[in-house]
């Protein structure tokens, strides 16, 4: 026993001091790639011609960025971040991902054996990937929420005479974000150059809501075709708010269905912490038992699976 707590001190120790210096060697890559990128700046000041074109990175770190570059799921994370309206880069979520999951792996090895802290450390580095969906998931509803009164006021803008530019660029300028934020980047990719076509696709990219794409869709039809888009509008915006109001009533009917959920998800967990205060001794035989470990771990598992999947029974789509 004595040699396994020395064993598992040293792995232990040699983790965080693993986790340290990783730290603080990608602090030593970033301000050197800093420095040297304010140094090329100030050259192309002094007269040597700049590139056009600015090629977007994935990380400050060189040697982060070119092995994230190797994988192609990266790109849906950066889709996530940029929807999610967050200044981040993608090789600040993978290393606070990473980060994360070390330090929870550490803390449960302490105390678990191998798999039960690799499980915990793989739920824990999922964290800020989930923070991140969380803050898209927000936004997105906050957006459809508010984008049909600025259909309607887009159709009053059009109905007074205002060509499709102008109205967007009203439109951005009266209502609040994340609406206005969104407005404002298609107009502007639309006066540049690029076109109202391709402006209104990056939009139903940027915002992959149902609400968007038929905008996006009745805009495009009415450019082929012709006719009223003001009328187009104010129906568009009608049905929204129909499709707005569903929701909420499938909503009130399926919180309750979530709350047995929570319910049942928190109530094993007072149990065996009200045991713990009342008898340890018996919770005690669980923990020292060659398999107990295992089998809180697979218990834990199985209630966070468990929880899931009652929100996916009762998360009904409108």
């Amino acid at each position: 026993m004595l040699i396994v707590s020395i064993f598992a001190f040293f792995i232990v120790t040699f983790t965080l001091a693993s986790i340290v210096v990783a730290i603080s060697w990608m602090a030593f890559l970033k301000t050197r790639t800093e420095e040297s990128e304010a140094e090329q700046g100030e050259l192309e000041a002094g007269g040597k011609e700049s590139s056009v074109i600015r090629t977007e990175r994935l990380s400050t770190i060189n040697f982060w960025d070119n092995l994230l570059a190797r994988f192609d799921f990266m790109d849906i994370l950066k889709t996530r971040i940029e929807q999610a309206d967050l200044d981040w880069s993608v090789g600040r979520l993978t290393i606070a991902m990473a980060l994360v999951g070390a330090v929870a792996f550490v803390i449960l090895f302490r105390f678990m054996g191998f798999w039960p802290a690799f499980t915990g450390a793989l739920l824990s580095a999922s964290v800020p990937y989930s923070y991140v969906l969380r803050l898209r998931d927000k936004r997105f509803c906050k957006f459809s929420e508010n984008f049909p009164d600025v259909l309607d006021s887009l159709s009053r803008a059009l109905r007074a005479g205002y060509p499709l530019s102008a109205s967007m660029d009203m439109v951005a300028a009266e209502t609040a974000p994340p609406v206005s934020t969104e407005m404002r980047k298609t107009a502007a990719e639309a006066n540049l150059g690029v076109g109202w076509n391709r402006a209104l696709e990056n939009l139903g990219h940027r915002v992959p809501l149902l609400e968007v794409n038929l905008f996006v869709s009745a805009v495009q039809l009415h450019s082929r075709t012709g006719g009223r888009l003001s009328d187009v509008m104010s129906q568009l915006a009608e049905n929204m708010r129909e499709s707005t109001a569903l929701r909420g009533e499938v909503r009130s009917l399926a919180a309750h269905g979530k709350l047995t959920g929570v319910i049942l998800t928190i109530l094993p967990i007072l149990i065996a912490a009200m045991m713990l205060y009342v008898s340890p001794e018996y919770m005690q035989v669980l923990w020292d038992h060659p398999y107990g470990k295992s089998l809180i771990t697979a218990a834990v598992v199985c209630l966070a699976l468990a929880h899931f999947v009652i929100r996916k029974i009762v998360d009904i789509k409108v």
